[in-house]
């Protein structure tokens, strides 16, 4: 596993380098989120552990940017914050989980493995609704693409992340049919259940406003899951 450290601050990223690779992986460091940018679009690598407080830049828009580029590899977002709102924000850019300083390195590689768990396929989910995607699908003024990758609205362009254009397609497979958390996260993320992580609840609050003015709703079905409708 190759991991990219994002944290300016150098004695703690060497630390956390050098522990890691202790651990079997193989660690790579920059010190600016420009930089990390720079560095997804170059190499390829299987986690980020992302500084908040960068010196150019938050941590929350380089994830919110790897995210818009369609780049879905794992993220956990670290910082001296603890208030709930900053959680959530982290979460909303794109984050897959939030550590706190300063933390016990058994928390972060705990951490670490069940990211890297929840984002590892499973052959049990080989009957999901999206794997029988196999034209282009319609909702309203919606055309999703799901082999190709592109979504419209209009005809024109819709700008989705992998994750939310598998969402989004399938919601739209099934328009009407309440989808569970659990049948989400198997369809989508291709996982079981874990109630550690709100990866659905994110994702849905994410898709519903940029669905916005496009004449679809998602609508939440309270105890049972989530559907797509036409907007009110």
């Amino acid at each position: 596993m190759r991991l990219l450290i994002v944290e300016d601050e150098v004695k703690l990223a060497d630390t956390l380098a050098r522990g890691l690779e202790a651990e079997g992986y193989r660690a790579s460091h920059v010190g600016t989120g420009a930089a990390a940018l720079d560095f997804a679009a170059r190499e390829t690598f299987d986690f980020v552990l992302l500084d908040l407080m960068l010196p150019d830049m938050s941590g929350f828009d380089v994830a919110e940017t790897l995210r818009e580029r369609g780049i879905e590899v794992p993220v956990i977002m670290v910082t001296a914050l603890d208030e709930v709102k900053d959680r959530v924000a982290g979460l909303r850019a794109g984050a897959d989980d939030y550590i706190v300083k300063p933390f016990a390195f058994e928390e972060l590689l705990a951490r670490i493995e069940a990211v890297l768990r929840r984002a590892q396929p499973s052959e049990a989910t080989g009957g999901s609704p999206l794997a029988a995607a196999t034209g282009p699908v319609s909702f309203g003024t919606i055309t999703i693409d799901h082999v190709r990758k592109q979504a419209t609205v209009d005809g024109k362009p819709f700008t989705l992340t992998a994750k939310e254009l598998d969402l989004l397609t399938l919601l739209v497979l099934s328009p009407g049919k309440v989808f569970s958390r659990h049948e989400i996260l198997r369809s989508v993320w291709t996982m079981d259940d874990d109630p550690l992580t709100n990866i659905v609840e994110v994702y849905i609050s994410r898709l519903r406003r940029k669905l916005s003015g496009c004449g679809a709703q998602i609508e939440n079905v309270r105890g049972f899951g989530y559907r797509i409708a036409e907007a009110a």
